[in-house]
């Protein structure tokens, strides 16, 4: 079948027509081949394709490089705004370094910065953007003068300055490297705070004052004044302009580059102010004239002065502005601009300022700079004293020194620096020795010892370069003799550091006291051997074995050699044996007299060692050479053997719980032979250990034995349960007090923990070890919970102190208070007073000995104190003593802790009571110190309340009292008064506030102050409810309103105004309500009316369009149309009615034909394309079979669909192609509704056929 395409452009003989389904495609028609690009084109046909090809192919797309984008800054910190200034800066690291470092730390920005002759600081960063910007930040606000002011902006625009999320401020923050603090929503104040250079919290506060400015509800203007003319607005006249207008005048600080003046305030004073602003720049542009000078580089600053006051003081007085490039820039011109008869007079000032300082180089070589410098500046005081204005540099880096300051002040400085230099150089030299670094601190030694010497000796300076500086080079500095000496000294002792040497020799530790001999004899022989060779043996106690070699080279190795023999001869003739014999047969190996003992260590030439009667212990130490102790060992285990009735048993443990059921150093294993009379337990060692054996010896007495096996093997299977142990250090002192009596603690404790815990045995070495052993957790909960109990035993201490009887009562009443306060603040010591009925004044202390010495002088101290105390009288009425008392008594326990006393009041006194009952009713005691006591007495007297009365509108009570009394309840518990108001039946203005005389005070103020506010409150309610009508035609409301209330939300937003709409049915149905401030309905009048204005300009115009686009038209949701009616600025409504074509545009006339236009075009274009829809749909049902013919299963083309799907050119057919087996319906199956295959697959691909 030929391609559409074809068929249309007549490029096919084929007949078109419903026969025309016969023809057998070609492969390229069936299965038309995707589009490609050749990512590299190898003939010249498919380069040339390639280049006509309309997308380019992904393979041969250039993608550009993603590089870091890195960005440099540079600015300058002037002098007078260096917040460090010292003199000795250039020696070792500055506070500017310092900072720096920490900056690129903290940004990762590379910073570098150098010091000028007019000591300014010249910074250079570089890195990502907004690194650089934060790392300028913090470098000005540590190293620049900081500068503060305080900005007024209406609470409403803050969150304008924040932006979204703060973002707006921490930009504004990184722009102008400030720190810009805004007070919180909660918080009433209104004020902004900007901390950093001046220059740069200008600039902040420049930018806020515009943000402020153009969020004011009044009136604003922007006026571009060349920069150039500004000096002439701002300053004095700016400060009148302002004070005649009212309005705020805006000027860009000079830092800022921008010609924008803005002013802001009402609008008659705006456009005064504008008018005073642009008369002043158009009579300067007429009248002025300019003037440029060359000025050095060097000397603008000069003329600038601190803080440019130079400048402000030329305009001040000859009303010319000075314009002089900035610092960091290359420019050398200096601008003169005003009227022509004043430009000489100012020319005259600038040269005059230029010239006022002038600068001179000193030639003195740099290593001569500290000497001129002096002691703390000692020796450059005294030539400075007298020329305050001379500035004098010296750089490291230069044979030179730089005076710089008042010409004839510096010539003076310059002959007396001359002069003192030429004398340095005729009574100080130099010399640089060159000597290895690891020699340089054997030269300084220990504290400075050798080169202290040097120093003292030739009177010399000797600079040792730090271990972190990488240099050889030690300077000497000082009289050419004394130089030439040190010198000499300095390379003999480096000659005699290269040619010693230092070697470690292993001695074992067991070794060294025999070695050292006697009051240290056999040591002096050996050193005494090898002269000049320093022996230095480690401490006893570190257990170390490496003895260290020191001196000649050649002496140190032969002293090693001899050192290594020795040691090895040693080890030789010191093997050490231990054989367990059983304690009763230690008789039978010493024999009658110590006959047999002594023949076994002449046979075999060794040393034996038998424990001490007393002692527990049953081995035996058997000493000499290796052969020896194993035939010794052999002769008394022989004698054991021939003694008693001894077995040997076998008992299997794994190998890896061998340690574990040894326990450290040995101390389970020992504990199991103790308690089974001393049996010998071995366990595999050397080669058994490393052939993987398992069994472990028991020898001793039967029944021992057994015993033994029994508890092995109980401790192995517990041990690989519970495969874990710790160590916990008690000194053995207190051993007996973690047991217990009968052991009750330490059985607690495991009961508790479920862990076992071990203490040493006396014969152990480390007898202040406790193993426990156990499950993890519950190891660890008894390590923590022993480690607690000796902690407290380290730190119990007890001790005494006498109290006089009468004052024990004072320490124990209130529930012992004072006793509590003792413990808390002094870690919880036990304080123990004597019984009750006791005539003993001892009071016993125990705890942390700090804590008791603590405690113990403080008891001392409250006694002295309870000694000297006095008591007198305070009368108050018995009426006011509940007010006195307060609540629960608080007020007067609060007197008497501050001031250290003790207040009784009076029991209460019946109604009926004669005589002078009363009188006495009223008087409370106060104890204490008698000036304490007096000042309590006054602070009790001050608590007697007072009632006055205070003048209130009645029609204001209610706004005191709040809803629900709210207001006024909180007013009382924070003022701490009781207030009353009289009820409303009364309608008086009287309310009475009573309590103590300063918080009445406090609470008639606050009621004051509300009053105030309450007044202010009902004169703004007054104010905002000025109301105005206006009429509007009642066709243009709901385009005034706005799609959802749009546009009627923001002229109440704007204009803080409430607007009303009439309701419908309404009498008057065009009048429209607004209400709030005259001048704010004003406002919103003249907005309302400004858009019913232009409703009343627009048109509607109606045009056909065919229904069939109008879906197109309107887009998915509208959002179609309405950018149409954006873009426009129109209204445009389409028919309800599906089948009309009535659309209408309403607007502006120009707009609305502009949008007719627009729609006629989308129309057409959109039209076109339904047509070529519809053109498609209607060829392609031409060519469809008829349905009867596609279903049918008989006929001419059943025997052709048998056959398979068949093409023409397939690239199967080309010959050596294998062609696929097409008539394999399990490779090529039948699709549902073709024509079926003449016999149905029960398994086919496609699942089953269709039953018919």
């Amino acid at each position: 079948m030929a391609s559409l395409i074809e068929m249309e452009n007549g490029q096919t003989d084929e007949p078109v027509g419903l026969d025309a389904e016969s023809y057998t495609p070609t492969y390229k028609e069936a299965f038309p081949p995707l589009e490609t690009t050749p990512t590299t084109p190898t003939s010249p046909s498919q380069k040339k394709d390639a280049s006509s090809s309309k997308g380019g192919a992904w393979g041969t797309q250039r993608t550009q490089a993603i590089r870091s984008s890195t960005v440099t800054q540079i600015f300058t910190v002037p002098l007078e705004e260096r917040r460090y200034r010292e003199m000795n800066e250039q020696f070792g690291e500055s506070k500017q370094t310092q900072i720096c470092r920490l900056v690129m730390e903290k940004t990762g920005s590379s910073i570098q910065f150098s010091l000028a002759k007019d000591q300014s600081l010249t910074f250079v960063l570089t890195g990502k953007p907004d690194m650089v910007q934060k790392a300028r930040r913090l470098i000005l606000a540590q190293i620049q003068t900081q500068y503060t002011v305080e900005l007024k902006i209406p609470k409403e625009h803050h969150r304008f300055v924040l932006g979204q999320k703060y973002q707006h401020l921490k930009q504004l923050e990184l722009s102008t490297s400030t720190k810009i603090t805004v007070p919180k929503s909660d918080d009433p104040s209104d004020v902004i705070k900007i901390a950093g250079t001046k220059d740069n919290v200008e600039k902040a506060r420049h930018e806020i004052q515009l943000i402020s400015d153009e969020r004011a509800k009044l009136a604003f203007e922007r006026v571009n004044i060349p920069k150039v003319f500004h000096p002439w607005i701002s300053g004095s006249w700016l400060k009148q302009a302002q004070s005649a207008t009212g309005a705020r005048i805006n000027i860009p600080p000079p830092s800022v580059l921008k010609d924008e003046i803005t002013i802001a305030g009402e609008k008659e004073a705006v456009a005064k102010a504008k008018t005073m602003v642009m008369k002043t720049y158009q009579e300067k542009e007429r009248r002025a004239t300019s003037v440029s000078v060359e000025v050095k580089k060097s000397q603008h600053k000069y003329v600038c002065g601190p803080k440019r006051i130079n400048l402000q003081e030329i305009m001040d007085q000859f009303d010319v502005s000075v314009e002089v490039p900035p610092l960091d820039g290359s420019s050398e011109t200096i601008t003169l601009r005003g009227e022509p008869d004043k430009l000489g007079l100012a020319l005259t000032k600038v040269y005059e300022k230029a010239n006022s300082v002038v600068t001179v180089g000193v030639n003195a070589p740099r290593w001569l700079h500290r000497f001129i410098i002096g002691r703390k500046g000692q020796n450059i005081n005294k030539i400075t004293q007298d020329l305050p204005k001379v500035h004098i540099e010296f750089n490291s880096d230069e044979d030179q020194i730089q005076l710089e300051g008042p010409p004839g002040e510096v010539e003076q400085a310059r002959a007396s620096l001359d002069s003192f230099t030429r004398k340095l150089m005729e009574t100080m030299d130099y010399a640089i020795v060159d000597i290895d670094q690891k020699y340089h601190r054997h030269i300084i030694g220990k504290g400075g010892s050798n080169v202290n010497r040097i120093k003292r000796e030739t009177g010399t300076s000797i600079m040792i370069p730090s271990d972190q500086a990488p240099s050889r080079s030690i300077r000497i500095e000082g009289s050419p003799a004394g130089v030439a000496q040190a010198k000499q000294e300095l390379l003999e002792l480096a000659t005699k550091l290269e040619n010693e040497r230092v070697r470690d020799v292993k001695l074992e530790h067991r070794f060294h006291r025999q070695v050292i001999g006697a009051q240290g004899q056999h040591v002096k022989e050996i050193r005494a051997k090898f002269e000049g060779v320093t022996i230095n043996f480690p401490d006893s106690q570190s257990g170390s074995d490496i003895v260290s070699l020191k001196g000649p080279q050649a002496t140190v190795e032969k002293c090693y050699a001899y050192f290594k023999k020795l040691n090895a001869d040693l080890v030789m003739a010191n093997y050490v044996a231990e054989v367990r014999v059983f304690k009763q047969f230690h008789r039978n190996v010493i024999g009658k007299g110590g006959a047999v003992i002594r023949k076994i260590r002449d046979e075999t030439q060794t040393k034996i060692d038998m424990p001490t009667e007393n002692s527990d212990s049953d081995v035996i130490i058997v000493t000499g050479k290796k052969e020896n102790v194993e035939e010794a060992r052999k002769k008394i285990e022989a004698i054991q053997n021939e003694q008693a009735n001894i077995v040997t048993a076998e008992v299997s443990i794994p190998p890896k719980l061998h340690q574990a059921v040894i326990g450290t150093k040995g101390r389970l294993v020992r504990s199991i032979s103790d308690e089974c009379g001393g049996v010998l337990i071995r366990f595999p060692t050397g080669k058994q250990v490393q052939a993987g054996s398992d069994k472990v010896i028991v020898k001793g007495p039967k029944d021992d034995v057994e015993n033994a096996k029994k508890q092995l093997l109980e401790l192995a299977n517990e041990r690989a349960l519970e495969n874990f142990s710790t160590e916990v250090k008690a000194k053995p002192e207190y051993h007996r007090y973690l047991i217990g009596r009968g052991g009750t603690k330490i059985k607690q404790l495991r009961d508790e923990t479920g862990a076992r815990i071990i203490f040493p045995a006396e014969k152990d070495d480390d007898r202040s070890l406790i193993t426990i052993l156990g499950k993890e957790d519950s190891v660890k909960k008894a390590k923590e919970r022993l480690e607690k109990l000796v902690k407290e035993l380290e730190n119990i201490s007890e001790a005494e102190v006498t109290v006089p009887h009468k004052f024990h009562r004072h320490f124990i009443m209130r529930r012992g208070q004072v006793l509590q306060d003792l413990a808390d603040q002094f870690g919880s010591v036990s304080i123990s007073f004597p019984k009750s009925g006791s005539t003993s004044e001892k009071v016993v202390l125990k705890g942390a000995k700090d804590c008791v010495d603590g405690a113990k002088a403080r008891i001392i101290e409250i006694v002295e104190e309870l000694d000297s105390q006095v008591t007198i009288e305070c009368e108050i009425p018995q009426k006011h003593h509940r007010s006195v008392l307060g609540a629960k008594g608080a007020n007067v326990q609060q007197i008497g802790s501050d001031f250290g006393v003790n207040i009784k009041f009076p029991e209460r006194t019946g109604g009926g009571g004669g005589g002078g009952g009363g009188a006495t009713s009223d008087v409370i005691f106060v104890t204490g110190k008698k000036e304490k006591a007096e000042e309590a007495k006054d602070a009790l007297l001050a608590l007697i309340p007072v009632s006055e009365d205070v003048e209130i509108p009645f029609d204001y009570h209610r706004f005191i009292i709040g809803s629900r009394g709210k207001d006024v309840r909180q007013m009382m518990e924070e003022y701490g008064v009781h207030i009353v108001i009289p009820p409303s039946e009364q309608q008086s203005n009287r309310v009475t506030v009573t309590g103590t005389p300063g918080k009445v005070t406090q609470a008639i103020q606050a009621l004051e102050a509300r009053v105030t506010d309450i007044e202010a409150q009902q004169k703004d309610r007054e104010l905002k409810s000025f109301k105005l009508t206006i009429h509007v035609d009642a066709r243009h409301h709901p385009r005034i309103i706005g799609r959802r209330g749009a546009n009627i939300s923001e002229i109440r937003a704007e204009h803080d105004v409430n607007i009303q709409f009439p309701e419908r049915g309404s009498g008057d149905p065009d009048v429209i309500t607004i209400t709030g401030y005259e001048e704010n309905a004003e406002l919103a009048k003249e907005a309302i009316l400004k858009l019913a204005k232009e409703l009343e300009e627009q048109v509607t115009k109606e045009i056909e369009i065919d229904p069939r686009v109008h879906s197109r038209l309107i887009g998915t949701r509208g959002k179609a149309i309405r950018k149409v009616m954006d873009e426009f600025g129109v209204d445009i409504r389409f028919p309800k009615d599906k089948e009309s074509g009535i659309v209408s545009v309403t607007g502006l006339e120009d707009r609305v034909e502009d949008a007719l236009d627009h729609l006629l075009n989308q129309e057409e274009e959109y039209l076109q394309d339904v047509i070529d829809r519809l053109n498609e749909q209607e060829m392609l049902r031409q060519y469809k079979p008829p349905p009867t013919e596609s279903r049918g299963h008989s006929g001419g083309r059943g025997s052709a669909a048998s056959s398979g799907f068949v093409v023409r050119d397939a690239p199967w057919n080309n010959p050596g192609s294998n062609q696929p087996p097409s008539m394999n319906a399990e490779e090529f199956p039948s699709i549902q509704g073709s024509a079926p295959a003449p016999v149905v697959m029960p398994s086919a691909v496609w699942g089953p056929s269709k039953k018919k």
